[in-house]
């Protein structure tokens, strides 16, 4: 099945070649039905394409008399954060776009000077991105785009999604905005169903359908922040507090933005985290740069000198 992006794309190239044409011709050439159609032309009209709309049951569509895409001129700048952004996409878990981030690439190479197109094909030999230190999940690309155009337009959305467990289940949603961590991208928003802020990966969603009705975002929602103090909250077998004694940037430089909540305290930093594994929780203290103190539990601190030992047999075994 074609990318939607393809069928906007290809509607705009049949407004450009036929000048005139009517609704069903156009949603039948691009096989959607008419109300899909609409929603293209909204997505055409939201970058500034100027179309005239007939209205009708034959309604017709055209471009303003006079319109025409200018050619695409980048400087030596944006063409190299260009090719930096699709490099990036391709470890973003967007692996149903590649065919659309291979051709954006040729038709970025396609207008620039030679000179250029070395530079770019440089960065495409010599470049690595770290997506996050795991390996990206394929996400449901479709899924993506429709949930970040109801996001930015405040338009509710019909989801339908598996839990991790095998479980579907369908729910009315309003998408806050969608975030990338943990190598996995996360809809954050209010589901109707639970009536209350929820998470959802991505690639978990087997159908987004738009809805008519429209909702107001928070004003301060922050994705990222929901997400990494949701994930940091999660129920767990050790609830463990320690005192970093340093500032709260740095202390937040030493770990994972998501490892758990800082607190700052007259003393330093305290850390609160929800984990099940103490031994890699050892690991991730024995890394920092700075003192701290173990309040909970105390079968962290057992874990912490266990690591100890063990560095030391390794350096003993090194010299």
């Amino acid at each position: 099945m074609p990318h939607p992006t393809s069928r906007v794309l290809a509607v705009l190239e049949l407004l450009q070649s036929r000048g005139r044409i009517s609704g069903p011709e156009l949603a039948q050439r691009i096989n959607v039905d008419v109300r899909t159609l609409r929603r293209y032309i909204v997505l055409l009209e939201e970058l500034g394409i100027p179309i005239t709309t007939e209205r009708g049951r034959r309604g017709a569509y055209m471009l303003v008399a006079g319109f025409k895409l200018p050619p695409m001129m980048f400087t030596t700048g944006e063409a190299l954060s260009l090719s930096l952004g699709l490099l990036a996409a391709r470890n973003l878990g967007l692996h149903a776009s590649e065919p659309a981030l291979a051709s954006a690439q040729a038709k970025l190479e396609r207008v620039t000077p030679d000179a250029m197109k070395r530079r770019l094909r440089a960065i495409e030999a010599t470049v690595s991105i770290e997506s996050g230190g795991l390996p990206a999940v394929h996400a449901n690309a479709t899924a993506l785009m429709l949930l970040t155009h109801a996001a930015h337009a405040a338009e509710r959305v019909h989801m339908h999604y598996r839990s991790a467990q095998g479980e579907e289940s369908e729910r009315d949603f309003d998408a806050y905005g969608l975030g990338f961590r943990g190598g996995a991208w996360y809809a954050v928003g209010y589901c109707h169903l639970r009536h209350g802020v929820r998470g959802f990966r991505v690639d978990r969603i087997i159908e987004v359908q738009p809805r008519d009705a429209r909702f107001k975002r928070p004003g301060d929602f922050n994705v990222l922040e929901w997400l990494n103090r949701s994930i940091a909250t999660l129920p767990r077998a050790h609830r463990v507090e320690v005192l970093l004694h340093t500032d709260l940037a740095k202390a937040r430089d030493a770990f994972s933005p998501a490892i758990g909540l800082f607190e700052t305290s007259a003393d330093g930093v305290l850390l609160r985290v929800r984990t099940d594994d103490l031994a890699w929780f050892a690991r991730q203290l024995a890394r920092v740069p700075f003192d701290f103190d173990i309040r909970t539990p105390q079968g962290l601190r057992k874990e912490v000198l266990a690591h100890a030992a063990r560095l030391q047999k390794l350096a003993a075994i090194e010299h």
